[in-house]
């Protein structure tokens, strides 16, 4: 049998939440697809480093632009550039316009479905009500929708009128086993774990959603010995530095850039924190309470559900540096609070949150969407 042809349409493919979760499916799959990889940010491409050897793919060579102002000509060149593949993935609003390129042009158009994974600080504080309104028409002519969490499962129904039985909500999975293991006290360079600190670790890309200056300040607050290690690259590098050295604690902040294989270094963590203005399913907590760590974390998304029932008292109630100050200092404060709040995200993360069963839920919605049952599996 033929391998399935496969066209990936990204608001950007720089490794992130959802281009890691891409990614393990293509590897998933295995020779029973091929891929294409469009990034509507044409130089946004480091998740590629992250594709197993033997999976066949390639980076698109000029294809059309997927941002623009609305345009039967692009939104026809985009259609006829699908038409080649047996199914289309596209994911979050920077791809948006090749849902609503099949829906202008629907003749020959392979099944497609559409992933939602979050917004950007643009809509971080509320959602754009054209953007809501050009969403409701677009997402007409896909197959599915998938959704990570249960908020933006709500949102999918409420606010772009998406009938139930389009809307899939598949919770993030990772290899919870590989978490377990004990970390490489190298994968961090430049870092030496001090047995006195206490490390807060964040994973995310240096981008003003994630708002780790907040962080920074929230750190800067902290009573007792720490490190703070935010691992991840991005725009907003200079203003985290800025705000570590208005805090006076510059030579307590570690960035080392964006690294690969998580799984090798967040154990070096005692507790992870989440600083964002906007999240959904985030992947790092996932990670973090795979390598049974405790969580604090702002009031994002499904990250109050994702952990641990012992872990609820360490999400804040609100947005702001103080709260979040205040959801770290009793972990900071308590090594065998931390032991025990990780644990149980730990056997949490085992239990609801590995990656086989999110691999089995997302074959079988691509599967349905071609109507080719077997074909990933």
């Amino acid at each position: 049998m033929n391998p399935v042809n496969i066209l990936h349409l990204h608001s950007s493919f720089d490794l992130g939440g959802k281009e890691a979760r891409a990614v393990r499916l293509m590897n998933a799959f295995g020779d029973k697809a091929r891929h294409t990889i469009v990034s509507g940010v044409p130089d946004a491409l480091s998740a590629r480093q992250s594709i197993a050897k033997g999976i066949k793919y390639e980076i698109a060579q000029d294809p059309p632009p997927l941002t623009g102002r609305p345009s039967v000509a692009r939104y026809e060149a985009i259609a006829r550039f699908m038409r080649r593949f047996d199914l289309v993935l596209t994911y979050n609003w920077g791809a948006i316009d090749g849902v609503m390129a099949k829906r202008v042009f629907p003749k020959g158009a392979p099944p497609l479905v559409h992933h939602e994974d979050g917004f950007n600080a643009d809509e971080a504080a509320g959602l754009k009500i054209e953007r809501n309104v050009y969403r409701r028409i677009a997402l007409g002519a896909a197959h599915a929708l998938v959704v990570p969490s249960e908020l933006l499962e709500w949102i999918a129904r409420n606010r772009w009128k998406q009938p139930s039985t389009r809307i899939h909500r598949i919770a993030n999975g990772i290899d919870t086993a590989r978490y377990a293991a004990r970390p490489d006290p190298r994968a961090i360079p430049g870092f030496v774990r001090n047995e006195k600190e206490v490390v807060i670790g964040a994973l995310a890309g240096l981008r003003e959603v994630k708002d780790l200056p907040m962080l920074v300040r929230a750190a800067g607050g902290l009573a007792g010995r720490f490190r703070l290690v935010i691992v991840g690259e991005g725009s907003e590098r200079e203003a985290i530095l800025r705000a570590a050295s208005a805090m006076g604690i510059s030579d307590r902040v570690a960035m080392p850039g964006f690294l690969t294989r998580p799984d090798r270094f967040v154990g070096l963590f005692d507790i992870v924190a989440l600083s964002s203005k906007s999240e959904q399913f985030p992947i790092c907590v996932v990670e973090a309470m795979a390598a049974g760590l405790p969580i604090a974390s702002m009031p994002v998304g499904d990250v109050a559900k994702m952990v641990a029932s012992e872990n609820a008292p360490y999400i804040a109630a609100h947005q702001g540096e103080i709260w979040l100050r205040d959801a770290i200092q009793p972990l900071l404060a308590n090594a065998e609070l931390r032991r025990t709040v990780g644990a149980a995200n730990q056997a949490r993360a085992r239990a609801a949150f590995d990656e086989a069963t999110m691999i089995t839920s997302y074959r079988m919605v691509y599967e349905t969407a071609m109507s080719r049952p077997g074909t990933l599996t």
